[in-house]
């Protein structure tokens, strides 16, 4: 099997109207149809649309979203889940701890979604590229999935600085004024020194804040700058958790879908464990 045919994709300039940031569709065709039919009621166009990756996961419509996000997005960043199901390896390479909740669940869907995607979209997987750059407002963005040299690294927002400081070094190359990543799960916007760091959040998964809802973000040329935004995506979860069942991949992740709260909180650091089941809200900044 071929390697990344692409490990950078440029789009250039993305003028004309707002960006479409999001991540980890995780198999959720529910929750993946619905983001699309927002962007079109948002007037954003397959060319203004770019997914963080993962788009096989956790739920049970694995090929239908590799298909609805080829025909959907102008890009999507190669996502662990992407690199392993195109490669066939033998786990998701989450960077999940052995033995722990998580470790023991992935083993389930993982063979699921790499049974499910067929030939081509596993090649159109071991094609994808690991960065996509554009430029919006005269600012420069990079998308990643985890991290810059590690595409499994958990970036969460209450991340130590050193982290950041690290993943801004190995992308300065790049010159982005905005480094927007995913994998994590969870929105957020972290201010630094060298680049502001922005988490797009999921749309196949809630954010473990006691609501269905899941995320997605948008970029917005304004007179100061350019806008970051975060909106909340409502679609059928119920219907997503009944194809999860009928596969017979476990039920934890069809109870998420409903309660809000994830099966397990290995990945979580502190301060985001701390803030289980408290309805997030965050808020747009302008870089």
């Amino acid at each position: 099997m071929s390697a990344p045919l692409k490990p950078i994709l440029d789009l250039g300039a993305l003028d004309g109207g707002p960006v479409l940031l999001f991540g980890g569709p995780y198999g959720n065709l529910q929750a993946t149809e619905a983001l699309f039919a927002e962007a079109s009621r948002r007037g954003i166009p397959k060319e203004r649309r770019i997914c963080t990756g993962d788009v096989v996961a956790y739920c049970a419509d694995a090929q239908g979203c590799v298909d609805l996000v080829r025909q959907e997005t102008a890009a999507t960043v190669m996502g662990n889940c992407e690199e392993s199901v195109g490669f066939e390896r033998d786990d998701c390479g989450c960077g999940f701890e052995e033995g722990t909740a998580c470790d023991i669940l992935a083993k389930s869907w993982y063979d699921h979604a790499k049974a499910s995607v067929d030939t081509s979209g596993k090649a159109w997987m071991r094609g994808l590229p690991r960065i996509v750059t554009f430029t919006l407002g005269g600012r420069r963005v990079a998308v990643v999935h985890g991290g810059g040299a590690d595409i499994s690294r958990f970036i969460f927002q209450s991340t130590d600085q050193t982290v950041f400081d690290e993943e801004i070094a190995t992308l300065s190359a790049l010159g982005p004024d905005c480094i927007v990543g995913g994998h994590a799960g969870l929105p957020f916007t972290r201010p630094t020194s060298g680049a502001l760091w922005v988490n797009a959040g999921v749309i196949g998964m809630p954010t473990n804040d006691g609501t269905p809802r899941t995320w997605f973000a948008t970029m917005t040329v304004e007179a100061n700058g350019v806008q970051v935004a975060f909106h909340a995506l409502s679609y059928d979860y119920a219907a997503a958790a009944e194809s999860l069942c009928a596969a017979g991949l476990p039920n934890d992740y069809a109870e998420t879908l409903a309660s809000g709260l994830w099966p397990s909180l290995d990945v979580l650091p502190q301060a985001e464990t701390a803030a289980t089941g408290a309805a997030i809200s965050p808020q747009p900044i302008v870089f």
